[in-house]
């Protein structure tokens, strides 16, 4: 395995291990609310169904991107230095910048159980991705993200993982608050 693809894998399992910490966390705090007593906020079942969404989506279009790439002759990557800080991830764990969910990643309504099965799946998805990528010079394949333009395929990868890390620390302030 690449190295750049155990590191990715490594991050988003790490990441993985927080954010389910912090959903535990915010059951054990609210086991009974449903939702939060402000209408605009998700429940804790909410905030990993979004994430199950929208990791569902990246996953799609990273397998696509990555089967484009490989088609179109992208190389290998010869770069094995560390990816993770080089992609200027950590504006997304600012809470304090507020992002709006689009229409299509707002959650339906799923229970506590389904929404963490559904983030399970896509979870697998990204990993099946990343491992259909490994090796290959995925800074050389791009993808456009909604609010932040095209980025590498590498982005997306960690972007997961700093979705989720992002969706952590709001886990944990809503179990501080209960």
């Amino acid at each position: 395995m690449h190295p750049r693809t155990r590191e990715l894998h490594d991050y988003l399992d790490r990441q993985r291990d927080v954010l389910r910490e912090a959903f535990l966390a915010a059951l054990a705090a609210a086991p009974l609310r449903s939702r939060p007593s402000q209408p605009d906020r998700w429940s804790a079942a909410g905030v990993i169904e979004h994430l199950a969404i929208v990791e569902t989506r990246i996953a799609s279009g990273l397998a696509a991107r990555i089967e484009a790439a490989r088609a179109s002759g992208v190389g290998p990557d010869l770069d094995a230095s560390p990816l993770l800080p080089t992609l200027g991830l950590d504006h997304l764990l600012d809470r304090s910048v507020k992002f709006s969910a689009s229409d299509a990643s707002q959650p339906t309504g799923l229970d506590a159980d389904a929404a963490w099965a559904a983030l399970e799946r896509a979870g697998a998805g990204v990993r099946e991705a990343l491992n259909a990528g490994d090796g290959l010079a995925l800074d050389k394949a791009f993808m456009p993200h909604p609010r932040f333009g095209e980025k590498s395929l590498y982005y997306f990868f960690a972007f997961v993982g700093a979705h989720e890390a992002r969706h952590a620390r709001q886990l944990r302030e809503m179990a501080l608050q209960a």
